[in-house]
């Protein structure tokens, strides 16, 4: 297995405090910190400050203020609330400098074994071969990832949605790694697919220049383990737009069906006078 990506090796700084390194490259060009990237590196932390104990069950982040690559690392302040046989909770707090960026709320639970089992069952939908490979500098930097071929694809309640399998080059062993890639490549495409039935109203590029977007929190389940080697179909579909907000949800399954994981995010997209950029 690979050591660690860069991205999610936090250092201690000592008294519940971690430094979180930046990406070598802003994917978006915008000097913006990503969400993602602070979801994975939240339950990096949760998951050192625990000694790997436990594994993170759910994680919700409501995101106050963005934070910019220019300004070098987040600092992330961990303060346990409860930590038991079964199971443990953290507070996670995201600054830069003297800055409060964002702060999450971290449940880590030990693996029982089944009394009871059922999940969601995974779409009909071709298989990563029958694929189209896409870049989307979002993602987790270096990871594959392939677009189920669909033209304007709707769930059966009418919501826009998209299908996505990724996979990375190499697999780790931490449990929590796998978790922080996965919740790094939740979050950006909800906004997108809400415009998308409203074209001639908003059009992603028109995203902090016309229109002002962005995350305002996300919601992350984690159900079963999984390696991030191997291919994983990432679903997501916008269930709601109005009242200057975007709503969406989605799933992760192993290309076996296995229900991974479930997330829920609420977002900003609303019209802004003047233009931000010139």
């Amino acid at each position: 297995m690979s050591e660690l990506p860069t991205t999610l090796r936090m250092a201690d700084l000592g008294e519940g405090r971690w430094s979180a390194p930046n990406p070598a490259m802003d994917p978006e060009g915008r000097d913006v910190i990503f969400s993602g990237q602070v979801l994975a590196q939240m339950i990096m932390a949760s998951d050192a400050a625990c000694t790997h104990q436990k594994v993170v069950k759910s994680i919700h982040v409501v995101f106050i203020r963005t934070g910019a690559y220019s300004g070098g690392p987040m600092e992330l302040a961990l303060e346990p609330m409860y930590a038991g046989r079964a199971w443990a909770s953290d507070t996670v707090t995201a600054y830069q400098g003297e800055r409060l960026l964002s702060r999450g709320l971290v449940l880590l639970n030990a693996i029982e074994p089944d009394l009871i089992r059922h999940a969601a069952t995974m779409p009909d939908l071709p298989g990563p071969n029958d694929s189209i490979p896409i870049e989307r500098p979002v993602l987790f930097p270096g990871i594959e990832t392939r677009e189920v071929e669909v033209n304007d694809p709707v769930t059966s309640g009418g919501a826009p949605a998209r299908y996505l399998w990724l996979r990375m080059p190499s697999g780790y062993d931490s449990v929590a790694a796998n978790q922080a890639i996965v919740a790094w490549c939740q979050p950006g495409f909800i906004i997108e697919l809400a415009m998308r039935p409203h074209r001639d109203t908003a059009q992603i590029h028109d995203a902090h220049r016309s229109i002002s977007t962005g995350v305002i929190s996300h919601t992350a389940h984690f159900h079963d383990g999984a390696d991030v080697s191997r291919w994983l179909l990432f679903t997501q579909e916008a269930t709601f737009a109005g009242n200057g907000r975007v709503g969406g949800s989605g799933d992760v399954f192993t290309e076996d069906g296995n229900l991974v994981s479930t997330f829920h995010q609420d977002a900003m997209v609303r019209s802004t006078e003047p233009a931000l950029d010139p």
